[in-house]
């Protein structure tokens, strides 16, 4: 495949619960982590790039149509604050959650926690190591919620991969006290159908619900089988997070859902959700759902309510994420086109399949409806060795806009506009250059999110970036304060609700 499809410079164009006994956490200092990671938790090298691809990527590089290895580029608006490098945990790094002057960075060897304080020169106040794949996180009051997605031995933080087909193979969630930040205490698990993969909180004043997403059944699999057509919910109380509990698995897809291949050629069969988001202000969710898109009331958080379902079977590969606006009046749903280990910001894929769906919700109450606007990705084209995709991001708060930033791998960050539904911008960017160019590999961004003033993204090789975006579409979002940000639990950022 070709490399680019017409000439750019450096610039870059902006276009259950268990036992205490089973529960061990290992808090880690200086000392070398000792994990055996599961296959994958390292950056993914895919198949070699031809010569002739590689040889096109060096070209374009001395040309200056892309960045060289390694090196980072970014919009005049866009200034890049710091780079932390990985601690002690060196697995993939993933989501991110905040809470006051903290940061908490999931990484597959468990989970780090950063003083933000100083947005400029963030601290390491501790890491835990916990491996299992792929360590999701969420964080409400004093607890952390971390998802496991990878077949483990047992439910501790010392266990090892094991077989799904073994029915004592443990996944789902694990629950830590983190009322000391220095000495988070791991104090209950929940094992969940097919594990988690990512999870969404609910909060309310006594518990909180946790929403588990997780897909791929199989026959073979004892605690993963289909039809697995919903999702895991979790109860934890507050102040005896020890008793948290299964509560039920709803059904979202009573016809089974998107058939997928032969029907729907290209598209993932759905068995399950990838990602949850919810505005808990609006007792609104939506679920991005393999073949599927899905909008649905959480009045009654044990009981969710389908309200509306759609697919793209045209260019929707994976429905990865979700995201409302403000006015939870559009939703922004990205597709993982190859799943996050291929190439797929170049000409040859185009400008819509992998990229992100902007939809209108349109109507009130139980009749309102999804309704397709238009799709964004970035133009900024990357090489044939780079893995691009659209994944995890965050809205900025700005009264009468729909803006957000967002990452795309090694596309790397992207800030853009949809306030106008059907003609979204890119206003801003950043990304570093391939970190190699004879073989396709996993890196760049993870999740790139905006907290009180600053962009944090948990890159996947390198480590926590903060950048700041100076433009003045952006600044008001600056006089913006939260205690705490879940971004898959959107927060009401306007307490009069309006935000025009």
């Amino acid at each position: 495949m070709s490399l680019l499809h017409n000439t750019r410079t450096r610039g870059r164009r902006l276009g259950v619960a268990t036992a205490a006994a089973g529960l061990l956490a290992t808090l880690l200092t200086a000392a070398p982590a000792m994990a055996t990671p599961d296959p994958g938790d390292r950056g993914v090298k895919g198949d070699k790039v031809s010569s002739g691809e590689a040889a096109e990527a060096r070209s374009a590089i001395k040309k200056g149509e892309i960045p060289g290895v390694d090196e980072i580029v970014h919009s005049p608006n866009i200034e890049h604050l710091v780079n932390v490098p990985k601690g002690t945990l060196k697995g993939t790094n993933t989501d991110i959650s905040f809470q006051g002057k903290y940061a908490y960075s999931g990484n597959y060897d468990g989970f780090t926690i950063y003083d933000i304080s100083n947005p400029r020169a963030p601290k390491t106040v501790s890491q835990v190591l916990c491996p299992g794949g792929q360590n999701d996180i969420s964080v409400s009051g004093d607890l952390l919620i971390l998802s496991t997605d990878s077949s483990r031995s047992d439910n501790s933080c010392s266990s090892t991969s094991q077989s799904a087909t073994i029915k004592e193979s443990w996944e789902g969630i694990k629950i830590f006290d983190i009322s000391d930040k220095r000495n988070p205490k791991y104090v209950a698990a929940v094992e969940t159908a097919c594990g988690s993969h990512t999870n969404t909180i609910v909060p309310d004043r006594r518990n909180v619900y946790v929403y588990v997403s997780s897909y791929f059944p199989s026959a073979r699999f004892p605690d993963c089988q289909p039809p697995h057509d919903g999702i895991s919910i979790v109860k934890v109380p507050r102040k005896a997070p020890e008793q948290s509990k299964l509560v039920g698995f709803p059904s979202l897809f009573p016809d089974g859902g998107n058939p997928g291949a032969p029907t729907n050629p290209g598209v993932t069969e759905t068995s399950g959700c990838h990602d949850i988001t919810v505005l808990p202000s609006k007792d609104l969710a939506a679920g991005a759902c393999m073949g599927d898109g899905i909008l649905f009331d959480i009045e009654n958080p044990e009981r969710p309510k389908i309200i509306d379902r759609v697919q793209d079977n045209e260019n929707f590969a994976f429905w990865h994420s979700a995201t409302f606006n403000q006015r939870a009046n559009k939703v922004v749903f990205t597709d993982e086109l190859g799943g996050g280990g291929a190439a797929t910001c170049n000409a040859e894929v185009g400008p819509n399949r992998g990229a992100n769906g902007i939809y209108d919700i349109v109507g009130k109450g139980d009749k309102r409806k999804l309704v397709f606007r238009s799709y964004f990705k970035i133009d900024r084209h990357q090489a044939d060795a780079e893995v691009c995709v659209a994944h995890n991001g965050s809205l900025i708060p700005v009264k009468g806009k729909d803006l957000m930033v967002q990452a795309w791998y090694q596309g790397g960050i992207s800030v853009w506009d949809f306030t106008d539904s059907k003609k979204p911008k890119e206003i801003g960017y950043f990304e570093r250059g391939p970190v190699t160019l004879d073989r396709v590999t996993t890196a760049g961004p993870w999740s790139t999110y905006y907290y009180n003033g600053h962009v944090y993204s948990n890159d996947i090789a390198k480590g926590l970036d903060v950048l700041k975006i100076n433009d003045r579409r952006t600044d008001p979002a600056k006089r913006v304060r939260l205690h705490e940000l879940n971004v898959q639990t959107q927060p009401d950022y306007f307490e009069d609700g309006d935000d025009d």
